[in-house]
């Protein structure tokens, strides 16, 4: 028998879109496809897009031409291409890209190993839905993050109606998997070892309510903080609507909730709030912020905020730009506004130029790089516990304390020696950087 072809996920986009490429893994292992190590080593091709705005879009583009170039060299049998950029842009992509052998959007993914073999025939199958799938505990899956780390996706879809967003086009309603679901991977994960799980959704706190059966986020954290062998389970890409005092409470040491909150507010200027249909104004904010703050538990704080939406004037940047300063974030993302068509923001006047929201953005960011670097001169002489990532360039270790999310935040730089990766230790704190820190085996 001829020997199946080996097969390279690509995966483009957030973590989000990461569970579903390792989802595509599992498919293909689960039906014998071997897996390769990088491009260079495949037979096929599958990439796994974005298509939440114009520069993921432009990522997209740009990998599907870079790949099917090694196809063109006969370097690549097939190319495949899934995902939000997909369901976006539809049927015309057939025309477009006729180098591709094969489609799906993300409510088709788990038909990834049916679009390989329907490829033998004429034509180049595409397959759209609407999005429906929720992938469970027994869906295969194949970790792509290092052993020690993995995402647990909560929840799919979005149900949110923000002016500037189309996720809900492209990924669906907001569906929540059933906790049972949850407490059994995340078992799985700690039986294989994982010591931080993180969970994501489009908004984690959200969790739950769909289900019709009374089951909130917090009912699903008192479980997952009692699984055994899970040191760290933190929270992404939490509403700041529904941050309750339970949720805080559950933070509370020693618990193995880390002690961090990711709640992206994008404005407080109440005109640009009302436009962009949020509903969080920045008096709310401040009594969040201060609620979250009074409590004896030092909770580390992530935000991320949208300069240049249209009717933005320079008085309601110099608001924002002022909250950004006062509030003192320890993580905190700008950025610029794209107007995306489909969207009610991209139809709306006073639309602001993109170099002046670049400027915005910039300004915003050497503030926070100022904030950032004084919280974290504050924690020289601390010892934090810090999960070790692995070998760096020279002659440090990186790792990360319990305030610091994969990928997004800063990292904690060690001198070799002292702990196996994977393991977490405690570190003292020795001197700062602007986002990073450095320490020494306490």
């Amino acid at each position: 028998m001829k020997p199946k072809p080996k097969v390279c996920v690509i995966s483009l986009g957030c973590a989000k879109n990461l569970v579903d490429s390792e989802h595509i893994l599992g498919w293909l292992a689960e039906k014998k496809y071997p897996l390769a190590g990088g491009l260079e080593e495949a037979d096929i091709a599958v990439i796994n897009t974005c298509g939440f705005i114009r520069s993921a879009v432009e990522e997209a583009i740009r990998t599907i031409l870079e790949v099917s170039e090694r196809k063109k060299k006969g370097q690549l049998q097939k190319l495949f291409v899934v995902g939000c950029f997909v369901q976006r842009y539809g049927y015309k992509l057939r025309d477009e890209m006729p180098e591709v052998d094969g489609w799906a959007g993300p409510g088709e993914i788990h038909r990834v190993t049916e679009l390989l073999q329907e490829s033998r025939r004429e034509g180049s199958p595409f397959l759209i839905n609407r999005p429906t799938f929720l992938p469970d505990h027994r869906t295969p899956r194949v970790q792509s993050t290092p052993p020690f780390s993995a995402y647990l996706k909560i929840a799919e879809g979005c149900s949110h109606r923000c002016s500037f967003c189309i996720i809900p086009q492209l990924r669906g309603p907001f569906r929540s998997r059933s906790p049972e679901s949850l407490i059994e991977e995340a078992v799985q994960m700690a039986e294989r070892g994982v010591q931080e799980v993180n969970l994501i959704a489009q908004d984690t706190t959200m969790y739950g309510r769909d289900l019709g059966r009374g089951d909130q986020l917090e009912d699903l954290l008192e479980k997952l903080i009692q699984i055994r062998g899970i040191p760290w389970i933190r929270i992404l890409y939490s509403h700041p609507e529904r941050i309750t005092d339970r949720l805080l409470e559950l933070m509370k040491p020693p618990s193995s909730l880390c002690p961090y909150l990711d709640i992206p507010i994008q404005h407080v200027h109440p005109e640009i709030l009302t436009a962009m249909g949020r509903g969080l104004d920045e008096a709310k904010v401040w009594r969040l912020l201060e609620r979250i703050r009074s409590r004896n538990d030092r909770i580390s704080l992530r935000t991320t905020v949208m300069v240049g939406f249209p009717g933005e004037t320079q008085a309601a940047f110099k608001r924002l730009l002022g909250f950004v300063k006062n509030a003192e974030f320890d993580h905190l993302g700008a950025f610029t506004f794209s107007p995306e068509k489909g969207t009610a923001a991209a139809r709306m006047k006073n639309q602001v130029e993109p170099a002046v929201a670049e400027r915005r953005r910039d300004r915003i960011m050497r503030l926070q790089a100022r904030i950032s670097r004084k919280k974290n001169e504050d924690k020289f002489g601390q010892v934090y516990p810090v999960l070790i990532e692995g070998a760096r360039a020279g002659s440090w270790i990186a790792g990360r304390a319990a305030f610091m999310a994969p990928e997004v935040d800063g990292q904690v730089f060690i001198r070799r020696g002292g702990a196996e990766t994977g393991r977490i230790v405690p570190v003292k704190i020795t001197r700062a950087r602007t986002y990073d820190l450095v320490g020494e085996w306490a």
